[in-house]
């Protein structure tokens, strides 16, 4: 699959992400004219068959707040192999969040992050395995995530950008573990192009993470390209098959052109 991006357009203080604590309302994807406009863009010609049995997504019926909506997918037949998949969010104004690749070493698939959402908004996510595209998605109520204001000041923001840092959760904190989960936490501003400056009242320009590559040793795991969608200070969580590297390595870059590479000890997460 060969996506195209419709536009170019503090870590946060928990150490996880969000859960749906008390989310019971079924939100399935609506019926969307936006998304029969934007399918071209994002498969071109390809058939798309449904996921139901594939994998799920998961978000919130209403956001807490749109500038950090938790998204989750989890695999669901565990013998599929899901080699890559296409988060888009259809209302907003560069509608594709990310492009993901798993290499086999992410095993079943179980995977976090947060988003972006503009206003009430479908979220699918298009997900790649050898005999082709499957959809499905969460229908949510959130609005003005792209404009909200950055946590930080942009000097402070500035200032830290590029620091990452890592987390081991439960038993897979263990090195002896072959399955583990991780959570990987990147300081970086993310600016939408459509947020203001607090003091000039001038818009930021756009300013995000448009590459990113988690590694274990030799070993990729997973890869993300990229837009305006991610939320600000990124944070992925995801379960892993552990291959007995000590580290995990991360390697990012934006659209400034900075580049940013950090090895996170296994052992000492927290």
């Amino acid at each position: 699959m060969a996506p195209h991006f419709v536009c170019t357009a503090a870590l946060i203080s928990v150490l996880s992400l969000p859960v749906f604590a008390g989310e019971t309302v079924k939100n399935p994807l609506t019926t969307s004219e936006t998304w029969q406009d934007l399918q071209y863009d994002v498969v071109g010609e390809a058939q798309i068959g449904a996921a139901d049995t594939l994998l799920s997504l998961d978000a919130p019926y209403r956001a807490h707040d749109a500038a950090t909506v938790p998204v989750v997918l989890k695999q669901i037949d565990p013998n599929a192999q899901i080699t890559a998949a296409t988060v888009v969010i259809d209302e907003n104004p560069a509608p594709i969040a990310g492009v993901f690749t798993f290499s086999p070493a992410m095993g079943q698939l179980d995977f976090e992050m947060r988003v972006r959402v503009n206003q009430y908004s479908n979220v699918r996510v298009i997900a790649e395995t050898p005999e082709g595209l499957h959809m499905t998605g969460r229908f949510v109520k959130a609005s003005g995530g792209c404009s909200a204001p950055a946590t930080k000041d942009p000097e402070a923001a500035l200032a830290s950008m590029g620091k990452m840092k890592l987390r081991m959760f439960g038993e897979a904190a263990q090195i002896s573990t072959p399955r583990r989960e991780a959570q990987i936490m990147i300081r970086h501003p993310n600016y939408s192009g459509l947020q203001r400056d607090q003091i000039t009242q001038l818009f930021i320009p756009a300013h995000f993470i448009d590459h990113l590559e988690v590694w274990q040793g030799e070993e990729l795991l997973f890869t993300m390209d990229g837009g305006i969608s991610i939320s600000e200070n990124p944070a992925f969580r995801f379960a892993y098959n552990d291959n007995g590297a000590t580290t995990l390595t991360v390697k990012a870059t934006d659209t400034e052109g900075n580049s940013f590479e950090t090895d996170l000890p296994k052992a000492a997460s927290g």
